[in-house]
């Protein structure tokens, strides 16, 4: 971004944004918001002082108990914010009553907790059901507490595009909502829109490292060289905002300089302007969301390969943008993610061909590639029905046999395939969805066929499921199954007998496949 008029030569002409906010705004207003998130990178766009009902932002905490110790208070008659949703029951398979008799504050702070992205498929489900349409639990009071803690539950896994559509979905950009939305406009590229809506809502109070950006953006750098000096002369800024600030409006007046310290921590809005100042950030050392800013045009080939990388490997890129750019050009280079490109090329160009003998060579150097990256489900949800249409015997056919088992294919490959050992007979029987009569080959197949013959929730579960609690007892089946991981393989087999008691036996095949076939466990 280019500096057209300075910041030095700024003329004291307000234009019309500046006069919207300076003139009507008074000190209480303008100032930031103090961090009230779990996502602690947001930036403080816009202020919340004025807001009578600020949200209350859930702690990270464990599960607790499973039965609620307090009497609730419903407020009748009252819309709430909390019920919005984007995907319908029809579409998730999950009822309208999903929370029930559950406490907002804790079904609040259960979403909050830190989960691992090791298994996609848990993934892609805690997506659905952070997007899905349901009555807002009975003490829900129009402050919105679940429906932003769902939100932030997207941020923090990078899924900017399905945390957009709730916030849409929402009906009313409260000042708290803005500032997701503020965010996920300045690492998708959309900066000028969100810049837009400060300019013609009110009701919204810009915070000044926000009004300066946007006027910048909409071309009128003396109005931000105006605004900064006030921000200046009341101390309504930080020293570190006031030294990228001044570079932003005016980069050619620090030329030579050292760069800047990079603020702790990096928001959205500050990563957008040393971006424009030329001292822009790698993006793998900041929380993965910040990984989409690099899969605009601006961005070099290498780092919109690493970024997609990143994101498909926490299930939240679609796996034909990763084919697109993993396809854009051939690598000029070899070693490190451009092998694995160039292995990946090899392999699709053999597949379209559909030369069972070339895709038999090509086939294990391209798993073993994406493998290391751990990107197996990507290149299985891609690839998978092709394969799986091709004569590939002996190593070839038993390798695509398993990349079958990895993909929405799974059903197919099993039913293709002539088990060649227990293993493979163990695998189609989950596939299936059926074990019956079929042997375990060792301790973590153990620990999931119970959930296929007898599937039992342990009774805290259950009596969650008593009080139509569904949502909670799934994120706790879910904190399970990752337990199982870290080795407690008595959470796999409780958290898998969850899901098939309440049907949700898609999730629970791919899941247990998963489990089976991914090298995820710790």
């Amino acid at each position: 971004m280019g500096n057209k008029t300075g910041f030095r030569s700024a003329d004291i002409r307000m234009g019309g944004f500046c006069a919207l906010f300076l003139g009507a705004l008074g000190p209480g207003a303008v100032m930031a918001e103090a961090p009230l998130s779990a996502i602690d990178w947001l930036s403080s766009s816009v202020s919340t002082a004025a807001n009578p009902l600020p949200l209350q932002e859930p702690e990270v905490a464990g599960a607790g108990g499973a039965l609620p110790q307090n009497v609730i208070v419903s407020v009748l008659g009252k819309p709430s914010p909390d019920s919005a949703g984007v995907l319908p029951a029809r579409v998730t398979g999950l009822p309208n009553d999903l929370w029930g008799l559950g406490e907002t504050e804790k079904i609040a702070e259960l979403i909050s907790v830190k989960r691992d992205d090791a298994l996609p498929s848990l993934q892609r489900f805690l997506m659905v059901l952070m997007q899905a349409q349901a009555t807002a639990p009975a003490d829900a009071d129009g402050r919105g507490v679940l429906l932003r803690a769902r939100i932030d539950k997207l941020l923090d896994m990078a899924a900017l595009e399905e945390a957009n559509a709730l916030i849409a979905a929402s009906g009313k950009m409260t000042p708290q909502i803005f500032r997701r939305y503020f965010d996920i406009a300045m690492l998708t590229g959309k900066e000028d829109d969100a810049c837009a809506y400060l300019r013609i809502t009110p009701d919204l109070a810009p915070t000044y490292p926000a009004r300066i950006f946007c006027l910048a953006r909409s071309g009128d750098w003396s109005g931000g060289a105006l605004t900064l000096r006030m921000a200046q002369a009341l101390d309504y800024i930080s020293p570190s905002e006031d030294a990228l600030l001044s570079r932003f409006l005016d980069p050619d007046l620090f030329e030579g300089e050292a760069p800047l310290e990079p603020p702790s921590p990096v928001t959205p809005l500050a990563w957008r302007m040393l971006e424009a100042i030329g001292e822009g950030l790698p993006t793998s050392q900041l929380p993965l969301a910040f990984s989409h800013a690099e899969l605009r045009e601006t961005a070099g080939w290498k780092a919109q390969i690493e970024a997609a990388e990143r994101l498909a490997r926490a299930s939240v890129l679609d796996p034909n943008q990763l084919l697109g750019i993993f396809t854009e050009r051939l690598p000029a280079a070899s070693g490190g993610v451009w092998d694995r490109v160039e292995a990946f090329q090899h392999f699709d160009t053999a597949l379209q061909a559909a030369d069972p003998g070339a895709v038999a060579t090509a086939l294990p150097k391209a798993w073993e590639m994406m493998a290391s990256a751990s990107l197996e489900v990507p290149f299985a949800e891609l690839f998978a029905a092709r394969l799986l249409r091709l004569p590939l015997t002996g190593d070839a056919g038993a390798l695509a046999f398993r990349v079958g088992l990895l993909s929405s294919n799974y059903e197919m490959a099993a039913k293709a395939r002539t088990p060649a050992d227990m293993n493979e007979a163990f695998l189609i029987g989950l596939a299936r969805g059926n074990l019956q009569g079929v042997t375990p080959p060792d301790s973590l197949s153990r620990a999931i066929a119970p959930a296929f013959v007898r599937p039992t929730p342990p009774a805290d579960l259950m009596a969650l499921l008593v009080e139509k609690r569904l949502g909670e007892a799934i994120l706790l089946a879910v904190d399970r199954i990752e337990r199982g991981l870290r080795g407690d393989l008595r959470g796999v087999t409780e958290g898998l007998a969850l899901f098939r008691h309440v049907g949700l036996e898609d999730l629970s095949r791919r899941t247990a496949l998963e489990l089976m076939l991914l090298e995820r466990r710790g």
